[in-house]
């Protein structure tokens, strides 16, 4: 009989990172059904229409109508299941999270929320990371968000008790940024605590006042 492989120790560490993620979730925490809809719309271009029934199979819910509500804990199933379908396809589970957050975004800008969002910045990548907190209570009911701003075009926006991880929302931030014009934005997140996160947001002023005149030291992971 052929032994079967034993899953290896960072698999279990990252089943336990999810399994304590959905632990950590109330009945009163919920997300839009976009965000549902956007991971099932990355596995389906990523890896077709059988991955997305094993994706769907991860949760009670059988449909998802964009703006209702359902319980993070069925998104944060269904995510967990996703990233792991999709890695093959880009390279590993983090990056797929990315793909994910992306989509997720593209989603929600293309409500009539969304669009609202996005006329609110004006186009203006400052005023849009000023909103970050507001758009973020439109699509779902949990965490506490801030902004602090570091420099004309520099933030730290930081996540309180958030139940995606760190990748996602590098995802989505590089999204929003994009679909407002900014130029080469750049998105370093950091985990502080299992829900708590913060991500470094800089992107290119329109005029360039001063080079950046030395590479990147701190311990943030770099999507870009």
């Amino acid at each position: 009989m052929q032994a079967q492989a034993k899953p290896s120790r960072e698999t279990g560490q990252v089943d336990a990172d999810w399994a304590v993620r959905r632990m950590a979730a109330t009945e009163q925490d919920t997300a839009r059904g976009m965000f549902f809809l956007g991971v099932l719309e990355t596995v389906r271009s990523g890896m077709g229409d059988d991955a997305v029934v094993t994706c769907r199979a991860a949760t009670e819910e059988r449909r998802f109508v964009g703006f209702f509500n359902y319980p993070v804990s069925s998104f944060l199933k269904m995510a967990q299941v996703a990233s792991r379908v999709l890695a093959p396809r880009w390279g590993g589970a983090d990056e797929a999270l990315r793909q994910m957050g992306m989509q997720a975004t593209r989603s929600f800008l293309e409500s009539a929320v969304g669009r609202t969002f996005l006329l609110l910045a004006a186009g203006d990548t400052r005023k849009l990371v000023a909103n970050l907190p507001s758009g973020y209570q439109m699509a779902v009911s949990y965490g506490d968000r801030s902004v602090e701003w570091k420099g004309e075009s520099e933030a730290l926006f930081v996540m309180r008790r958030d139940f995606m991880p760190a990748p996602y929302h590098e995802g989505v931030l590089r999204e929003v940024l994009s679909m407002v014009g900014a130029r080469n934005p750049r998105i370093q997140g950091r985990k502080l605590g299992l829900l708590d996160t913060e991500y470094h947001i800089t992107w290119e002023a329109p005029i360039s006042v001063r080079p950046s005149t030395s590479a990147p030291t701190s311990p943030w992971r770099v999507f870009q």
